[in-house]
């Protein structure tokens, strides 16, 4: 499999997980700010912080605390804005022209996905919904994009290209879990003064802009705790969105691209890189005490995930494009 092509993969995964992973985490946070008793910057600072865009917000918006209050702004930069690299409309596009580029390995029902949702952006629908049934339309977001990663795998040979471009969603989804989690985690706790209710709704609002609530309800009863929490969204091995899930999974795809016993071949950096990612993981998730751990963890994670992206461009997709 030649590198272009591998490139394309890759990067399809990644654009349409992100698409994906903002819809959701925008569509969490306008319900979080309509229903809970907090300041409308409280809400949507973290989800800027997450996306990378706080220096630029500021830049553009002014350095004040007005900057992060006006949520209605905030989401439509993350939805529309051509200049901001994690834009919904933005990420589709990239993931529809990584697509098209390589229509020769995508099935023709993923990519009718990819395109029709990209159109369906483009249009005046989209705009419409937007307006006046916000919900619905970041739920037609979300389905589209997980359609997409479902037909992938149902319609695709299970391959390298499959491998690829699933080495790119779970290395994204991981450094989504991560940075989501270490930004809200530290909202969250260093907000003094949270009545139980309020706190409780924090915490679920956590799980749900990672999907994670139905399956954390499935594994403890009563009172929900942060510890329990981030513990969950830490270690939990069944839990698709987990880091250690994700982190493993990475593992395993490239594993199946680039053999650990095939030593004449590249990739060995990265491949290293990720399987002591693993196991820094595995053996600290159960040891998670307070937030300086959550946080150390958390960061390593980010950091780590975003050097292995970048060493796996350098060995085995032949650039240095950025994350």
């Amino acid at each position: 499999m030649i590198s272009r092509v591998a490139d394309h993969c890759f990067w399809f995964g990644r654009y349409v997980e992100r698409a994906e992973s903002t819809a959701r985490l925008l569509a969490t946070t306008h319900s979080l700010a309509l229903d809970a008793e907090l300041e409308p910057a409280a809400c949507w600072r973290p989800v800027v912080v997450v996306a990378g865009e706080e220096a630029a917000c500021r830049a553009r918006w002014g350095d004040d605390e007005a900057t992060f209050a006006d949520g209605e702004r905030i989401e439509h930069a993350l939805t529309w804005d051509e200049d901001t690299s994690v834009s919904i409309r933005r990420s589709v596009a990239a993931a529809r022209w990584n697509a098209r580029t390589i229509r020769e390995v995508v099935s023709l029902e993923a990519w009718e996905t990819t395109n029709e949702l990209h159109l369906y952006l483009r249009g005046d629908a989209a705009r419409a919904d937007f307006a006046d049934h916000r919900f619905d339309f970041y739920r037609r977001v979300r389905a589209g994009t997980q359609l997409t990663l479902g037909l992938l795998r149902s319609t695709m040979l299970h391959d390298e290209p499959l491998d690829f471009i699933w080495l790119g969603v779970m290395l994204e989804r991981v450094s989504q879990t991560a940075r989501i989690l270490d930004v809200h985690h530290h909202a969250f706790t260093s907000g003094a003064g949270h009545h139980e209710v309020v706190a409780t709704s924090l915490w679920l609002s956590l799980l749900r802009s990672l999907s994670g609530y139905e399956p954390f309800m499935k594994r403890h009863q009563g009172r929900v705790a942060s510890m329990a929490v981030v513990r969950f969204l830490v270690g939990e091995e069944r839990f698709p969105r987990s880091v250690a899930y994700c982190v493993r999974s990475a593992y395993e795809r490239l594993c199946g691209i680039r053999p650990p016993t095939a030593t004449e071949l590249p990739g060995g950096q990265t491949l290293e890189r990720l399987r002591v990612l693993d196991e820094l993981v595995r053996a600290q998730r159960h040891e998670l005490r307070d937030g300086e751990d959550v946080h150390e963890l958390l960061t390593t994670v980010v950091d780590e995930t975003h050097a292995i992206c970048e060493t796996l461009g350098k060995e085995l997709l032949g650039h240095d494009r950025a994350a």
